[in-house]
């Protein structure tokens, strides 16, 4: 353990992170993971559980509880998602000199709520407020993707499939094959099927509880996002939109390996 001044602090805070990590956690495994002694972890438990950051369950397991929930709420509610994602998506514009957003779903709508505009000679016309579609645009069929599998079967059924141009998807089963591919590479593609001359590629953005917060996206014209570059942008577009999540609260299986 590194030295600290406050060393039953640090105690305390290890445990709830283990136990964060682990599920319900038996005091001996505490003990012997974290290689506190027994006198010490039973005071620090006891101090847990009197304020309601930790409980035990019918096995004797210590878990997490209500307090950390509830300071987790005051949080949260003081985050505004935009400013939290605003630095780091315009470092992406930067990068890749593209336009970029950062766009929201409710229910069956889709909305931009930022927008970090580029300095590129060509340029595509959007706006914060806008309305997506969940069916051919980038950042509507990212949205969609990672929706709970009930909300999103229902919704899927009840899009509205009139073709905008040739590469617009025109049933129900498309769309749920479109879904699984962006599911399985972990991000999404327009490739001009809301408008013809407009590519764009998204990315979602997770919560500390690993639900879908947002999802960002890079926008351009055919011209500028292609074939050639398409796979270098949706990993930088990634490799944001992981950066945003962890902002609020989102860990990797590779972070929680290294902690």
């Amino acid at each position: 353990m590194e030295s600290t001044k406050v060393p039953a602090l640090t105690r305390a805070i290890e445990i709830m992170n283990f136990i964060a990590l682990r599920g319900p956690t038996s005091a001996a495994t505490l003990i012997t993971e974290l290689g506190i002694p027994k006198s010490t972890l039973y005071l620090l438990l006891a101090e847990l559980k009197k304020h309601r950051f930790v409980t035990v369950d019918a096995q004797d397991n210590y878990c997490l509880w209500t307090k950390l929930v509830e300071l987790a709420g005051h949080a949260l509610s003081k985050i505004d998602l935009r400013d939290i994602a605003r630095n780091r998506l315009t470092q992406l514009m930067e990068q890749t000199g593209l336009l970029c957003h950062l766009g929201i779903i409710d229910n069956a709508n889709a909305y931009y709520i930022l927008k970090i505009e580029s300095s590129a000679t060509i340029s595509v016309r959007s706006h914060e407020g806008k309305s997506l579609s969940l069916s051919r645009s980038g950042i509507g069929k990212c949205l969609l993707a990672w929706q709970p599998s009930p909300l999103r079967e229902t919704i899927i059924a009840g899009l509205d499939y009139s073709p905008r141009t040739p590469t617009s998807i025109t049933t129900p089963e498309r769309m749920v094959e479109e879904i699984s591919k962006i599911r399985r590479q972990g991000w999404s593609y327009d490739r001009g099927e809301d408008y013809a001359d407009v590519r764009c590629v998204a990315a979602p953005i997770f919560n500390g509880r690993n639900d879908l917060s947002a999802a960002i996206s890079v926008v351009g014209t055919r011209l500028q996002i292609n074939d050639d570059n398409r796979d270098l942008i949706a990993s930088q577009t990634l490799a944001c939109a992981k950066d945003i999540s962890r902002l609020l609260g989102w860990r990797s299986p590779f972070d929680l390996k290294a902690s």
